[in-house]
């Protein structure tokens, strides 16, 4: 009881030390940043609706900054708006606008520097040059946040939410549109990403490089430049995704660029130019995906390693799978291709004879690609047909021993 009574007593005399204070017309303080001088540790500043046009703010302090009915803080497309410095610091309910725009300096609307256990929430982030910008973190929350900007090349904009050379983020619940790319890692790691949507950006929706032990679960990327690029990087798990609508000549819904000991389980890959691009990348699995409506579903490179493909479902895909070299080093098995034109005679749903999903055309395609003026000729289709039959040109070993006979439902 005494132990008790002693952490009571503490718990009130911390709570008795901090203080609130209010920012807006009708109070004593009339600015964001007389608030900010005048405030002391774990004190709560509330901002009350209005514009701020106040310059750069700098919290150096453990304090929770929160806006009411969304005050706008306005960089007048001069200022990095707001910038955190400190640790334990909340800030939620502004609208950020205007910041400055450098190429060198990255100003953004919101940017944290060398700090941990900061939490960014239920901000509207607009026409800002980097929306959200962390900067060697750790532990730090960005969540429910929406973050957009107009700019129509890649070089008038910075990413949504940048993160570098931090570990334990949590990216979760934010919608971010516009800018150059959505979600943008590196050197970070064991971080997650959740529960983004990210639509619209230039380049990438999601662009991973050298950030190893991380997760990215549940996210929406949707009619990006490129699609998502994971890049120089081990251990990534990818969970129940959809990469959707990502189209033009260099466009895909994943590329996979020299990764290792990864995962790709239960994402949608649907109307995208390629549905995964892998480039020398090794020891990947990919189960319990949908490949729908691609150009190709998957393009996998002769410097590509001991990638296991199972229980996949592959639907309506101009070409399912295509490489660009005969060594095949990668297994395939029992995936649902609607192309297998094979029988079950002992009514097991597997398909007695083999599947070859490497096509003849799919091999000159990527040798000229000129040659897709002939897709769907009478001569393509039974050059393919005599391929399957008599394999001659395409690697015997590329094909899936265990082809099913019914999609999978995923």
């Amino acid at each position: 009881m005494r132990f008790i009574g002693l952490m009571v007593l503490c718990f009130w005399v911390i709570s008795a030390q901090s203080k609130t204070l209010h920012v807006g017309n009708t109070f004593q303080l009339k600015t964001i940043l007389s608030a900010l001088n005048e405030c002391a540790s774990d004190d709560t500043i509330f901002v009350h609706s209005g514009i701020y046009r106040e310059g750069n703010l700098t919290i150096n302090k453990p304090i929770k900054l929160i806006g009411l009915e969304f005050p706008v803080l306005d960089g007048q497309n001069k200022f990095e708006i707001l910038s955190i410095k400190s640790n334990d610091v909340l800030v939620e309910g502004f609208k950020v606008i205007n910041s400055g725009t450098a190429t060198l300096e990255d100003p953004c609307g919101i940017k944290i520097y060398q700090s941990s256990l900061v939490t960014i929430k239920g901000n509207i982030l607009s026409n800002n040059f980097f929306g959200i910008y962390l900067l060697n973190c750790s532990n730090c929350l960005v969540t429910q946040n929406r973050i957009a900007a107009n700019a129509t090349e890649e070089q008038q904009i910075g990413n949504g939410i940048h993160c570098w050379k931090s570990e334990g983020l949590k990216i979760i619940n934010n919608r971010i549109s516009g800018h150059r790319d959505g979600i943008y890692f590196e050197f970070v790691t064991n971080s997650i990403i959740w529960r983004n949507i990210s639509t619209k950006n230039l380049r990438y929706g999601l662009h991973f490089m050298f950030s190893n032990d991380d997760a990215y679960i549940g996210n929406t990327f949707k009619e990006n430049g490129a699609g998502v690029a994971v890049m120089y990087t081990k251990r990534v798990k990818m969970f129940n995704n959809n990469f959707e609508d990502n189209w033009g000549d260099a466009a895909y819904g994943i590329l996979l660029k020299d990764i290792s000991d990864s995962y790709l389980f239960g994402n949608k890959i649907l109307n995208n130019t390629i549905g995964i691009h892998m480039e020398g990348t090794s020891r990947i699995e990919i189960n319990n995906n949908i490949f729908k409506s691609n150009g190709w579903g998957m393009k996998i490179s002769a410097s590509c390693m001991d990638i296991s493909l199972s229980a996949n479902n592959f639907l309506g895909n101009t070409f399912d799978i295509a490489t660009n070299g005969t060594l095949v080093l990668n297994n395939f098995n029992g995936n649902y291709w609607d192309k297998y034109e094979g029988y079950d005679l002992n009514k097991d749903q597997i398909g007695d004879v083999p599947f070859h999903p490497l096509s003849l055309f799919s091999v000159i395609v990527e040798k000229m690609p000129s040659a897709m003026l002939l897709f769907r000729s009478f001569m393509i289709t039974l050059l393919d047909k005599s391929e399957k039959i008599l394999p001659s040109l395409t690697p015997d070993n590329f094909r899936d021993e265990k082809p099913l006979m019914k999609a999978l439902t995923l």
